[in-house]
């Protein structure tokens, strides 16, 4: 029998962060002493509250199948969430509780694009966006930011990307891999272009609304005339340390909630009931619990870009959230070492985990070639060393 997959799954390209973070293991197995600034996992604990709160759970025997949306009182626990920090007032049954922000970003996603629909994705972008449109059928249009404009997509750009063949616009703030983060006034400006193409859908992941060094977080949903047009994406992954309890939600017009359950209802059906208690923990906990982790985020990104702006050849600018640094590294390009040539990101991660044992992730699969992502989810003593080996492997390059 000759091998053979469908067709969906060419349109599918496997994620570069978790490729790059396969690599690094392999390397790692290999005796290399690699230090992994690749994946987007902070390096803390889940807060022990959260912990008991599923210890609870087994104690509890909730065990058995959940419903398809999430349990009734974690869905009301994520509407008091919204109310008290993002001023957004939902009902239970506009809650959908999923495996995962990323498998919540998926059911919105197949339940709203049909082939041939324009999706707006602000570059840079979360690796998974691009793929899971192409998996729906629909047509990426890609919106170029740059660093000079701290990677946010302005009002204006929006403006010039909108058809009447667009029906998503795509916002992540804090974002995935460039740190930036919108103000409301930016929010606000964008709101304005959009009130003119009511056709099109907002999805707004905020999945590292607690790894936030700005004063407030803005929620485009809050934006007037919004809510109605916008699916909010969250989670507990990051902001709680939460990667293994693999639980995000949405909350969503009511008709595309109802969508997205019966879609979860053929995948998964619930997620785990012992998980979801724990995350009515986390809501309840809300950004206290996450203080300690921010603060240290905090003076990480700050050791980490002064050491990265010593290093002649990276444009960095100062990112306002979640854990990554988003240099532009086109400086760099044609220059060589070791049989390896500059010419893109993608480039200079490998070169850097060949030559200096650091492994990152180029801005390529970011759709921002120019560039490379950095997390900064590690101790401070890998940071310094790291920051060390890549100034050393940069200078070496001629």
């Amino acid at each position: 029998m000759q091998p053979r997959t469908s067709q969906l799954l060419g349109r599918l390209s496997e994620s570069a962060t978790i490729a790059m973070s396969r690599k690094a293991r392999e390397l790692k197995a290999a005796g290399r002493d690699i230090i992994s600034l690749s994946l987007g996992e902070p390096d803390f604990d889940t807060p022990d509250p959260i912990k008991a709160a599923g210890i609870r759970a087994i104690e509890e025997n909730h065990t058995h199948y959940p419903p398809v949306p999430g349990f009734a009182d974690v869905r009301e626990a994520i509407c008091q969430k919204l109310q008290r920090d993002n001023g957004l007032t939902y009902s239970a049954d506009q809650i959908v509780v999923s495996t995962g922000a990323k498998h919540s970003l998926m059911n919105v996603i197949l339940s709203l694009v049909d082939a041939g629909d324009e999706v707006i994705l602000p570059t840079p972008y979360w690796v998974s966006y691009a793929d899971m449109v192409n998996l729906a059928g629909g047509q990426v249009v890609e919106v170029q930011t740059g660093i000079a404009q701290d990677f946010k997509m302005t009002a204006e750009q929006l403006r010039g990307a909108l058809t009447e063949n667009t029906r998503v616009v795509m916002l992540n703030s804090p974002n995935n891999p460039s740190g930036s983060v919108y103000t409301s006034e930016e929010m606000a400006a964008i709101a304005d272009v959009l009130r003119a193409h009511p056709h099109a859908i907002a999805i707004s992941d905020e999945i590292y609304e607690y790894i936030n060094f700005t004063a407030q977080h803005a929620s485009f949903a809050a934006q007037p005339g919004m809510m109605e047009r916008t699916v909010t994406v969250n989670g507990v992954s990051k902001g709680f340390a939460m990667t293994g309890w693999r639980i995000g939600y949405i909350a969503a017009p009511q008709w595309i909630a109802a969508a997205c359950t019966k879609l979860q209802g053929q995948f998964t059906s619930g997620a785990s009931g012992i998980s979801q208690k724990a995350t009515a923990a986390a809501m309840n906990g809300g950004g206290s619990l996450a203080a300690d982790m921010k603060a240290a985020f905090l003076q990480r990104r700050d050791l980490v870009i002064s050491g990265l702006k010593a290093i002649d050849g990276l444009d960095v600018n100062t990112p306002q959230g979640a854990f990554y640094i988003f240099p532009d590294v086109s400086a760099l390009f044609g220059k060589s070492c070791n049989g390896h040539t500059i010419s893109s990101g993608q480039d200079l991660a490998m070169y850097l985990l060949e030559e200096a044992e650091v492994a990152t992730v180029g801005g390529d699969a970011f759709g921002s070639p120019n560039c490379m992502r950095i997390s900064y989810a590690a101790s401070e003593t890998q940071l310094q060393e790291a920051i060390r080996r890549i100034s050393a492997a940069v200078a070496r390059l001629s």
